[in-house]
């Protein structure tokens, strides 16, 4: 694994949580900041393909789901083969419906839960990326766990709602669960919080009680502003820095590109410390 490479795994296993938008603008973000990124969709439903602009994944000639494939036939490909490249300075491994048939094709697969980091060994080597982003889907699966398998660490994206947060202990299971058998390690960088609204008491009680509590994990200083804004860029399949620039939300994400570079730098630093939990 090329150290110079950050891995991040983006996952929740509840949905709506702001994963996708939250993979795509930290992603073109870093690229604004001079940094060689490449983002992956690993959800079959294609979200992050749809938001970067590909309007039919399910008709890709080449997606995360045939590389895959060609890793677990041992079949020799080219580390660009499927690679899009160059949308908002940033590369795109598109997802689509063909995860899912894989998904159960791994189930009987040796080390299938490092499949995807097999695919991207070569790819790291090659293009010398400095981030690559994973959008996971909102489950603790086979394909989620490959993703946490390949990755050096994990932001979880999270509402400051009841309902978001009371998962958060079945996904740490999980991740402590792929730290000690799968990949020891794999750190949490932190729980970024999305969609606040902090005119309502309910968010403002679930905010303090899971910054002073938290469960161990690091809660981002960072937080991302509910907005209509940020929910049209799907549907333009721009990211909210080429949508609404001088917006709340593209503020937020700088801030949150910044805070994530931070973390890196700190413990490039110190090297045996840990991230998170």
């Amino acid at each position: 694994m090329d150290t110079r490479c950050k891995v991040i795994a983006v996952a929740n296993q509840k949905g709506g949580v702001g994963k996708t938008t939250t993979t795509l603008n930290l992603g073109v973000g870093l690229a604004q900041k001079g940094k060689k990124v490449l983002l992956v969709d690993a959800d079959p439903q294609g979200s992050l393909s749809v938001s970067m602009g590909v309007k039919q994944p399910d008709e890709l000639d080449t997606t995360l789901a045939d590389l895959m494939k060609m890793v677990v036939n041992d079949e020799p490909f080219s580390p660009d083969k499927g690679i899009i490249r160059g949308i908002e300075g940033v590369d795109l491994m598109p997802g689509n419906i063909d995860l899912a048939g894989l998904e159960t094709q791994l189930l009987n697969v040796m080390s299938r839960e490092y499949v995807m980091r097999n695919w991207l060994g070569p790819v790291k080597r090659e293009y010398s990326y400095d981030y690559i982003l994973i959008d996971c889907m909102p489950s603790v699966n086979v394909l989620t766990v490959n993703a946490l398998a390949a990755a050096n660490s994990v932001i979880i994206p999270c509402q400051a709602s009841y309902l978001s947060t009371k998962g958060l202990n079945q996904l740490m299971g999980s991740i402590v669960k792929v730290r000690r058998t799968i990949n020891p390690k794999l750190r949490i960088d932190g729980i970024l919080l999305t969609m606040v609204d902090n005119r309502t008491n309910n968010a403002k009680n679930i905010i303090t009680s899971l910054r002073e509590i938290g469960g161990g994990l690091r809660v981002l200083d960072t937080e991302i502003p509910f907005s209509v804004r940020a929910a049209e860029c799907s549907v333009e399949g721009k990211s909210i820095f080429a949508h609404d620039a001088k917006g709340k939300v593209a503020a937020a994400y700088d801030a949150l590109v910044g805070e994530v570079m931070s973390i890196e730098q700190r413990n490039r630093d110190r090297p045996g410390a840990e991230r998170g939990a």
